[in-house]
């Protein structure tokens, strides 16, 4: 008989199980609350690969100890859907757990949806998309959305801890020793995936003799081939990690377009997808701005399409993402604008708003002077009129400093300074 995976082997039986996720499991969070109320509704759990959504979604159920059933959105057929309804209706309710939620075709979601309704099924849904983008309106009004996050380096520490002590499921009876730098490796390299963890450490434990004291000795070495990942030395410690993204996004900030796919590739290598997402949205708004505006929703496009990808492909649009933005032109005027009127709104007081801006929509404003002598620019030639804006205090400060680099903040530049020419002469 063949032995099932460790990561199916090691799946919770119990909220009280799951590793992570505290803010949805923890004292006082939803899902938590919802349980100790004996009372579940449907939801969609979402999140990258190996966050632990189908795990999570089971535990629940079991629980509550309740029916479940699981399909899957592609591969089963309005028929399986069929007969999960009359299993339901023959003990009353029933917990569907249905993966790649976000491909439910219309047939199955048509038939699917009274049955929702009425209570008789609680859809339990899991997905690595953006339920807001990829799951039919019809579905996602019907249910809470809970996002999962990767784990963290403790948690991945904790799941293999208990996987060293389960007798039962993990290897417990085993004699199994892990280098420190394996274990760093094994932590690192997986990235938060905990089923990708689970998949690579069971293939070290089962591919590995044991030596002559019956251990089974996981190197380094050995890790890597089971991860099929090298290590690198940002992987060996934070500060070293946040210094390879910090060269990244200093490379593309000096337009050095080697040096930043360098550093990408170093990323790529340590299947940091999150912290690439992230680093390069924020240098396409703190670095390129208003220089290259359409740099940011591009960006965002490649980043959505990488995570929907995943490695090996998601370098592909990352790619794309780095050379444009390496060599876009850069400003940071707008973001340094915001900075400028924080820091005024922290360190002095503002003053109230003019009174012909406040809101005037409602009855006995005007007697309090409310809207009172405000002037509709688009009742004015270039729809602009003269008029304050700022609270008296602080009427004549200046935030933006446009820099105009780059034809779109020339542009801005060029109307910016005919506004403020306009305002002197008034």
């Amino acid at each position: 008989m063949v032995k099932k995976p460790l990561a199916l082997r090691m799946r919770p039986n119990h909220i009280d199980e799951i590793i992570g996720q505290s803010h949805l499991l923890g004292k006082d969070k939803m899902i938590r609350r919802m349980v100790e109320a004996g009372h579940i509704s449907s939801m969609i759990l979402y999140g990258p690969p190996g966050t632990g959504k189908t795990s999570l979604a089971f535990a629940i159920a079991k629980t509550l100890d309740l029916p479940v059933r699981k399909l899957n959105a592609v591969i089963h057929k309005k028929k399986d859907v069929e007969i999960v309804i009359e299993e339901a209706k023959m003990t009353g309710h029933l917990v569907l757990i249905l993966d790649e939620v976000h491909r439910l075709d219309k047939a199955k979601q048509d038939f699917l949806l009274p049955h929702l309704e009425d209570n008789l099924v609680t859809l339990i849904g899991t997905t690595t998309s953006n339920p807001y983008h990829a799951i039919n309106p019809a579905i996602r009004s019907r249910c809470h959305l809970f996002e999962l996050y990767p784990l963290s380096k403790e948690d991945m520490k904790l799941a293999i801890k208990r996987v060293l002590e389960d007798e039962e499921n993990g290897y417990g009876k085993k004699k199994i020793v892990v280098n420190e730098d394996a274990m760093e490796h094994f932590l690192m390299s997986t990235n938060g995936d905990l089923r990708s963890l689970l998949n690579g450490f069971e293939l070290a434990v089962i591919s590995t003799p044991p030596n002559e004291k019956d251990e089974i000795v996981i190197t380094l070495e050995i890790a890597e081939a089971s991860l099929q990942k090298k290590s690198f030395s940002h992987d060996k410690g934070e500060d070293a990690h946040y210094d390879v993204l910090s060269a990244f996004q200093k490379s593309i900030r000096g337009s050095d377009v080697n040096a930043a796919l360098h550093y990408l590739a170093r990323l790529i290598e340590a299947g940091d997808l999150d912290s690439i997402a992230r680093r390069l949205l924020v240098i396409a708004y703190e670095d390129i701005g208003l220089a290259n505006p359409q740099a940011g929703p591009r960006t965002l496009a490649a980043v959505e399409t990488a995570e929907r990808l995943g490695f090996p492909e998601a370098r592909i649009p990352l790619s794309v993402a780095v050379v444009e933005l390496a060599l876009s032109p850069k400003s940071n005027s707008a973001y340094k604008a915001i900075d400028r009127a924080l820091e005024d709104l922290r360190r002095r007081y503002t003053g109230e708003v003019p009174p012909h801006l406040k809101d005037a929509h409602y009855k006995g404003a005007k007697a309090l002077g409310r809207g009172v002598g405000y002037k509709y620019p688009h009742d004015y030639e270039g729809a602009w009129v003269e008029q304050q804006y700022l609270p008296d205090e602080i009427k004549d400060r200046i935030y933006f400093e446009p820099k105009g680099h780059g034809k779109f903040e020339r542009a801005l530049k060029q109307v910016y300074e005919n506004i403020l020419n306009r305002t002197k002469r008034a």
